[in-house]
């Protein structure tokens, strides 16, 4: 694996054990009302323990998180970063030792575990031993590893947190500029899907607080809710920005959106700006822009930053537990100081956003979604497993996957050839963005449904059926078959498939096979499938009376072996269109009682060759076609 692809791993893998601390804000949040007068007193008590306990136990989860998520949730994996925790712990008390265990040893734990996992798993020991081969050595290495570790710790455990509290000290003294770098930074680094890693050491890391127990708590998300009241300055900025600033930025978007378009475009942002504000899950609306105009992102990132340095000089602190959002908002705000100032500051943010991007968008003529036929965002729900077959399709089907996961907003895959990716499809079929790493190393942006598209893929791929994918024919726009003005195409008569409206006279292969068949005025081909598929695609409606040179020239013959992408016919766009009744070119299956399953992709703007415009699920009993 590569650098970059450990941090993209490691990336996502801090993620898993941030999922349960919005359960400790809550409880804590909840331990404050008046249980006294509906007879439950002791209800404040066991939820503030409840709330305690998370964030006690906050280094194990973190161990055990990381090293799970590490390794697609392998779990002994799991099981060696916990018994090192275990032994880490009991060492240090047994040493008389007076250090916590933090986030980092947590952290330290579940990356070792898990590249302990990867080195070993396929261990092979002597016969007579090899019980504790493979998987199952991954526990034993890493008791040892961290009862080595441990013993050094008890050695260097003083000096260790005194280098965490003057860290800390070192960080607070950079005052407002320190905050304005980290906001910049964690916006930049967004774009690579890495910002959990600069963000978990200040939120977790850097300032030590001992609370009224005598207990040291490090890192600015511990010490806020452990009553630290210098606590929050490196997440107080980030409220105005995600609650305001993004939503102002959709807005924008939407209302500098082509009319004909922007009732999609207003339903699709306006969920991306509802995301953005009550759960702080930023990336739809960010990346609606970042590769139009990455400029524009680095102007943001800015902004973002000199956001935090504003809170931070009021003195403004505030916290939460997974993201700035409204939700965490007003849950955390009675642990808040002059939290109160984040909602003006944020309706002043919200206009400067605004009017800046309404302005940019339309003097740099940005094409953001909306602007233009490609607009590519879409709207998911109830759509994943329709979709899902076709973007396995456009990231080079299951054989191009070396792995596959995903974090809350994007897929992180390691491909075996990260070139034969369909970036276009994959934007036609939702994505926001597609991000390339190197080294086969690919995100591509979903949004929050990343995680249900990441399963439905799997199943796809876990299904013995097997599936052909289809190419755009032509460049232009898909249409369903019944929008073509033939009622036989219309009925399905010849075939089921889709349509296309070209906007330039070169026909592809929208598969690989052989030619069956070209009519002789060469307006349609027929093509088979090694797979027994018989394809029809035929040129324009009711042209069949049109010969000649001048109008259709074929580029293959009876007999040649085609793949998806090679020219089949040239046409004359500009003849065709004026002495046809129609430029409607369907795509259909003649034999269609060899599929089980239909799907396809947005009717929208297609380029020519792109990839999963249709797939068919074969039904079981097929025999397949003749051997290509």
């Amino acid at each position: 694996m590569t650098f970059i692809g450990s941090l993209q791993q490691l990336g996502r893998a801090f993620m898993l054990p941030m999922i349960v601390l919005p359960a400790a804000a809550v409880f804590l949040s909840l331990s404050g009302l008046p249980w006294d007068y509906i007879g439950l007193p002791v209800m404040s008590q066991y939820l503030e323990a409840a709330s305690d306990t998370i964030f006690y136990y906050l280094p194990y989860l973190f161990a055990v998180g990381i090293a799970l998520g590490f390794t697609s949730n392998a779990l002994s994996a799991g099981m060696g970063a916990f018994v090192g925790m275990i032994i880490y712990d009991g060492v240090l008390q047994s040493g008389n030792v007076e250090i916590e265990p933090t986030v980092f040893i947590g952290a330290f734990f579940g990356i070792a575990a898990g590249m302990s996992y990867e080195r070993f798993k396929d261990l092979r020991l002597p016969e007579y031993i090899q019980f504790f081969g493979g998987p199952r050595f991954v526990p034993l290495f890493m008791s040892f590893l961290s009862l080595l570790f441990s013993i050094g710790m008890v050695q260097i455990a003083p000096s260790v947190q005194n280098m965490l509290i003057k860290l800390g000290d070192i960080v607070a003294s950079g005052g407002g500029f320190g905050v304005f770098l980290f906001g910049f930074v964690l916006r930049i680094l967004v774009v690579f899907g890495m910002h959990h890693l600069v963000s978990h050491v200040f939120w977790f890391q850097i300032g030590a607080y001992e609370t009224d127990t005598g207990q040291l708590v490090f890192g600015d998300l511990p010490r806020f809710f452990a009553g630290d009241p210098a606590a929050g300055s490196f997440m107080a900025g980030l409220y105005p920005t995600m609650m305001f600033a993004l939503p102002a930025i959709a807005f924008a978007i939407i209302h500098e959106a082509r009319e004909d378009l922007k009732p999609k475009i207003r339903k699709t942002f306006l969920y991306a700006a509802l995301a953005s504000f009550l759960t702080g899950v930023t990336e739809p609306v960010e990346f609606a822009f970042l590769f139009v105009a990455p400029y524009l992102y680095v102007v943001h990132a800015l902004l973002s930053g000199a956001i935090m340095w504003v809170t931070y000089e009021l003195g403004i602190h505030h916290g939460f537990s997974f993201s700035a959002g409204a939700i965490d908002f007003i849950i955390n705000e009675h642990l808040a100081t002059r939290g109160w100032l984040i909602l003006p500051i944020g309706i002043v943010v919200g206009v400067v956003y605004y009017t800046l991007f309404r302005w940019a968008i339309r003097r740099f003529r940005i094409p953001t979604p909306g602007r233009e036929e490609g607009s590519q965002l879409d709207e998911w729900a109830g759509d994943i497993p329709y979709r899902a077959p076709l973007i396995l399709q456009a990231i080079g089907g299951k054989g191009n996957i070396v792995q596959m996961e995903s974090c809350i907003t994007r897929l992180r895959l390691k491909l075996s050839n990260e070139k034969i990716i369909d970036v276009n499809a994959l934007r036609n079929l939702g994505a926001a963005g597609v991000i390339r790493l190197g080294g086969g190393h690919v995100q591509v942006v979903f949004g929050t449904f990343s995680e249900l598209i990441r399963e439905e893929m799997l199943k796809t791929i876990r299904r013995d059926q097997e599936q052909v994918s289809f190419h755009s024919p032509v460049q232009g726009r898909m249409i369903p078959l019944k929008d073509v003005p033939d009622p036989i195409f219309a009925g399905n008569l010849v075939g089921q498939g889709v349509a296309f409206l070209p906007d330039r006279g070169e026909l592809v292969s929208p598969v690989s096979g052989k030619v069956i068949h070209i009519y002789p005025t060469m307006h349609a081909i027929g093509i088979r499938t090694k797979e027994g598929l018989e394809v029809l695609l035929h040129i324009g409606i009711d042209t069949s009376q049109l010969a000649g040179k001048s109008y259709f020239e074929a580029m293959v013959k009876e007999g040649d072996k085609v793949t998806p992408g090679m020219l089949l016919i040239r046409f004359n766009l500009q003849k065709i269109r004026k002495e046809s009744k129609s430029l409607a070119t369907p795509m259909v299956i003649t034999n269609t009682d060899l599929v089980q399953s239909w799907r396809y992709a947005p009717f929208k703007s297609v380029k020519k060759g792109q990839s999963s415009v249709m797939s068919v699920v074969l039904k079981e009993s097929n025999g397949g076609g003749e051997t290509q």
